[in-house]
């Protein structure tokens, strides 16, 4: 981006808001948002994420920056009435990141900024406290040195861990002034060991190079990495933090701590967070020292307390949700240092949303938009059953809900190796730090032995849906020999199974069984939300869902091919069926069947193998439509190559060699080993299947639409409604639809004739294929509706075989940020989208009142739901699994589309 000469770069805390995030990142707008609500915010400016941004794209600051800082600077000297780094008096500073989306722990920050040789010792005189001085003085150099000179963090922690060793100290805090000064001294030979160079003295020198260092943490892997996981753009950039220091390592009337307005893991109402006396903040987020209960603040310092309940409440009201709050208080004062719309757990996400519009403080509307069908798909899964027997090793905090079993595993590389070999891990750490992202995606769940809900294992792990466990105490957690020993001595070791669970704490060995989540079972129609013993939880998914439903524009369909799927899709609120796979019909031991078909050598056979197929077709039919009776049911005539209905060509060659050696008979096998060899493809993706298996083989498509509607004929004469739709396959020309329509409406029309019965079937085609997407507008003269199968769609777009490519370079291509996402995930919209749009407004323009759908796996991707409202399609069509979480999001999409346009 081009550096503009007019572009103000930096903004002291008085002059932003939080609705500038795009420009000052979320922490620099909620600091400028508190400092306008005139809450104790320490004074500071920011460094705009457009600054980032020049740096980034050309290697060095914008040429006006420094003078802004130098101004801000100055400013902020004046009122503090004390200089950076001066030698009596010191101001000192942090250097934060800021994105505009939090990334808790991804990017850089460092405390202290401004202390040096010199002016240790008049920040001891000033404070009247020598080991706070030096403290000070060893964190900076740790931070400064691991964030901006990239010296390797472990080299610190073994020099401090020498240093209390030889004190027999158990924690940093048992170290005094001298020994603090020997750390700093060891420090420094680290320093000059590693980079070559002394330890900046200069404190001006300090915040630019930190600056810079932040600015850097952009593009950092474990950034990039979470900016993937998270789906957060890549050209954002980040803001820089000024802010000047305040102290909450100044003694046992100092502090620092984390706060929420709800219990982030629950929702529910009450005094949530960790406080940590004589420390600082990284202290309470890094998880090295375990925290007392912030509740515990009132009896340490009582007007502190009342002083942050106030200010608590005056900012949840403000900000209409669970604010996530960092305080410092030194020697008494309160201090905020940071707030922001807090990360929470999806039970929390409903229960608080709900709570939040019985307060008054939003409307249905805006609780629709503070949940995501992520979240709901997250509290369908399965929780550990309570009456199992299990053998309890350990209790934490339970910091994310949820049930994960996994094999121990004590690093990220292992986890992440482990995971790529398709075995399930359980990432065991003393206190996770940002290193550990990759390892933490890979696993199913997260435990921890230090550190509390605000720790960084914590917040990763709400932020992700992850399961996560913290601060479990009993265990000691041994990563170097990959062990970890229970309170009565007994030893996990790296391999062995274990379960957490995320709701309660507990910690288990062994695996444990697990049971349905009470969310499925309401949505199963076995547990009621309006009765007085209903879950809570069920209540609030209960009232958010019956809100998406009435505002949602889209139906919502699904995939089922018999009526065990169908009827289970209908308690989950399926209002139709969007694909029937008539192939899946075919398997078992209706494959000799298909045998008798495919190795007829005249009409007469392949007839007899077409009506032995007819009957069983259509009682798969009657049972469907009355499983769906009164619902559309889309029925997808024979798509794939025929040749997957045979046995296996190795297991077939193998078969007949034998038999050969044996002078056995295998006169049936030898006929069925020819067929496949003649059947066999390439390619068989892009071959013989769907419309053209119709078109080559006679009477294959015209039984099966026998079937449809003689199966439709008999519900009606049963007093039933079937809606019968039936479905060409793989169309790439309106003539191929042309035919089949025609030798379909002969087949109807002839039942329609001998039964009496007034048969309405819709024809329609599946636009898979990107010329039948480009020519829509053609198509449409012969279909009645359009169903987008967006999986062929995308393999034919991109030129990807999905049973392939996944598996052999996608890691590669996500990795290097190609993808954000895999296109058979979320629908790519520029390319894949674009030729759906188009061929929407073509079908339509051809048909007004064509009926338009989508069946591909995007059908239940929340992020392609949105985009399907948006290009018009009527329905979504998804596994019965996810329907519920189609449901959420085509009710956000209309709320979201109808907010915009009310602006």
């Amino acid at each position: 981006m081009s550096e503009n000469n007019d572009q103000k770069f930096v903004y002291d805390f008085t002059e932003g808001n939080r609705d500038l995030k795009d420009l000052l990142g979320g922490k620099g707008a909620n600091l400028a948002e508190m400092t306008n609500l005139g809450l104790p915010v320490p004074p500071g400016f920011t460094i705009t994420t457009e600054a980032c941004k020049v740096y980034l794209e050309s290697g060095s600051e914008p040429a006006a920056l420094r003078d802004e800082v130098s101004a801000h600077l100055d400013a902020l000297e004046r009122k503090m009435g004390k200089k950076l780094g001066q030698a009596d008096d010191p101001l000192l500073v942090s250097v934060r990141s800021g994105a505009k989306f939090s990334m808790p722990g991804m990017m850089d920050t460092v405390l202290n900024i401004g202390l040096s040789d010199e002016s240790v010792a008049g920040l001891a005189r000033q404070a009247d406290n020598e080991r706070f001085a030096w403290d000070s003085y060893r964190r900076l150099i740790q931070m400064f040195g691991k964030t901006v000179l990239d010296v390797d963090g472990e080299l610190f922690e073994d020099a401090l861990d020498e240093v209390k060793a030889a004190k027999k100290a158990a924690s940093d805090t048992d170290l005094d002034a001298a020994d603090l000064k020997k750390v700093v001294k060891q420090f420094k030979k680290i320093v000059e060991a590693e980079t070559g160079r002394d330890f900046p003295q200069d404190p001006r020198e300090q915040m630019d190079l930190a600056i810079e260092a932040v600015f850097n943490s952009w593009n950092t892997d474990r950034a990039k990495l979470y900016r993937r996981q998270e789906r957060i753009p890549g050209d954002l950039g980040t803001a820089v933090n000024v802010c000047s220091m305040v102290f909450g390592n100044l003694g046992p009337d100092s502090g620092t701590g984390v706060a929420f307005t709800r219990d982030p893991a629950s929702g529910h109402q009450g005094v949530y967070g960790d406080y940590l006396q004589n420390a600082q903040g990284e202290d309470v987020v890094a998880g090295i020292r375990n925290t007392v209960p912030l509740a515990d603040l009132e009896s340490i310092d009582k007007t502190s307390y009342d002083q942050l309940m106030h200010i608590m409440e005056t900012l949840e009201t403000h900000y209409k949700d669970l604010c996530d709050i960092e305080f410092t208080i030194e020697r008494g004062q309160l201090w905020m240092l940071q707030t922001r719309v807090g990360k929470r757990t999806a039970g929390a996400a409903f229960r608080i949303a709900t709570q939040l519009v019985d307060q008054g403080l939003i409307d249905e509307a805006e609780a629709l938009q503070r949940v995501n069908g992520a979240q709901l798909a997250q509290l369908m899964f399965p929780k550990f059953d309570e009456g199992a027997k299990v053998e309890q090793i350990g209790r934490g905090i339970a910091a994310s809900p949820g049930a994960a079993v996994g094999k121990a595993v004590f690093d990220s590389y292992t986890a992440v190796k482990w995971s790529r070999s398709g075995e399930k891990v359980i990432l065991i750490r003393r206190e996770t730090n940002p290193d550990d992202l990759d390892g933490m995606i890979a696993a199913e769940g997260i435990l921890t032995s230090r550190g509390g809900k605000t720790s960084h294992a914590a917040v990763v792990a709400r932020g992700m849906g992850k399961t996560c466990v913290c601060g479990a105490e009993e265990l000691e957690v041994d990563t170097k020999r990959r062990r970890m020993t229970t309170s009565d001595g007994q030893v996990v070791e790296e391999g062995d199974v274990v379960s957490i669970d995320g709701s309660t704490g507990k910690v288990y060995l062994g695996e444990v069984p697990v049971v349905p989540s009470p969310v499925v079972e309401y949505f199963e129609g076995r547990m009621h939300a309006g009765a007085d013993d209903a879950d809570e939880l069920v209540q609030a998914v209960h009232r958010i869902m019956a809100y998406a439903d009435r505002v949602r524009r889209l139906r919502v369909r699904a995939n089922a091919d018999n009526a065990e799927d169908a009827s289970r899709a209908r308690r989950f609120g399926a209002q139709g069926i969007g694909l029937c796979r008539t192939e899946h019909m075919f398997l078992g031991e209706r494959r000799q069947y298909v045998e008798r078909l495919i190795l007829a050598d005249t009409d007469a056979e392949r007839e007899d193998a077409l009506k032995a197929l007819l009957p069983l077709q259509k009682q798969d039919f009657v049972e469907l439509f009355e499983a769906m009776d009164g619902l559309p049911v889309t029925v997808r005539l024979l798509d794939p190559p025929l040749h997957e209905f045979l046995p296996d060509i190795t297991e077939l060659s193998v078969r007949v060699a034998l038999a050969e050696s044996r002078k056995e008979p295998h006169e049936n096998d030898l006929r069925l080993l020819q067929a496949v060899h003649r059947l066999h493809e390439q390619n068989p993706m892009l071959g013989l299947r769907g419309v053209r298996l119709g078109l080559v083989i006679p009477g294959l498509f015209t039984m099966q639409v026998r079937a449809i509607a003689e199966a439709a004929a008999q519900r009606i004469d049963a007093k039933g409604d079937p809606r019968a739709e039936i479905m060409i396959p793989l169309v790439g020309t309106v003539q191929e639809l042309e035919i089949v329509r025609e030798e379909a409406e002969q087949v109807i029309e002839e039942v329609r004739a001998r039964t009496g019965v007034d048969l309405r079937l819709a024809l329609g085609t599946m636009i898979e294929l990107p010329r039948a997407a480009v020519t829509a507008g053609q198509i449409a003269e012969a279909a009645e509706f359009f169903s987008f199968g967006t999986n062929d769609l995308t393999q034919t777009v991109w030129g990807f075989s999905r049973d392939d490519v996944e598996a052999s370079f996608f890691t590669a291509y996500l990795e290097k940020g190609i993808f954000g996402v895999s296109p058979f995930e979320t629908i790519d919209k520029d390319g894949v989208g674009a030729l759906v749009r188009s061929a929407v407004e073509a079908g339509r323009a051809t048909r007004p009142d064509i009926k338009l759908g989508v069946c591909g796996e995007h059908g239940g991707d929340p992020e392609s739901v949105h985009f399907f409202h948006e290009v018009g399609l009527d329905y979504v069509s998804c596994s019965p699994f996810r329907i519920p979480v189609a449901r959420l999001e085509a009710g956000r999409a209309a709320a979201e589309s109808k907010g915009s346009d009310s602006r």
